[in-house]
């Protein structure tokens, strides 16, 4: 999460409103949590929280849930101007 929060230049504020598209894309392709919690071997809660922007994936789970959901990892992100 510090990673992210210091690639939108975060560190000052508060948690923004999300950061990740995970659920959007999850909904483009037509799966959901539960399918890429199995895919990932994370537990369904840890997934969720990606969802729900509770909780940032480290970048090398970005890359593996990009892989897996066949987009470019920055597809997953929000730009600096696109938060809320």
């Amino acid at each position: 999460m510090r990673y992210l929060r210091k690639f939108y230049n975060l560190e000052d504020s508060n948690s923004p409103e999300y950061m990740n598209r995970i659920k959007a894309v999850l909904q483009e392709k037509g799966h959901n949590q539960k399918w890429l919690a199995e895919k990932l071997g994370k537990s369904y809660n840890m997934v969720n929280s990606y969802a729900q922007n509770r909780r940032q994936p480290s970048v090398e789970d970005l890359y593996r849930i990009a892989k897996i959901l066949g987009v470019e990892a920055k597809e997953l992100l929000l730009e600096n101007k696109d938060l809320k």
